[in-house]
């Protein structure tokens, strides 16, 4: 079952210049996701970075599946 992004997904001009970051964090939705993409694990990034939780880096997985999924009308 999909992890509900936006309980831990945000994003404000005043922060990262607006990137999509884990919510309480500085930690942009971009790096967890290229460290998965790397082929790290959970408990690897949850290693580094020990302020997330699973569910956070579940939450990213869901915010760019929901990404995939936008349809662009030209």
């Amino acid at each position: 079952m999909p992890v509900p992004w936006k309980q831990h997904i945000v994003s404000d001009p005043e922060i990262l210049r607006g990137k999509p970051r884990i919510k309480g964090t500085r930690i942009p939705v971009g790096l967890v996701l290229g460290y998965l993409a790397a082929g790290k694990s959970s408990p690897d990034i949850l290693a580094e970075f020990p302020d997330l939780t699973g569910e956070q880096i579940a939450a990213c997985l869901d915010y760019a599946r929901e990404l995939a999924e936008f349809e662009a009308v030209i």
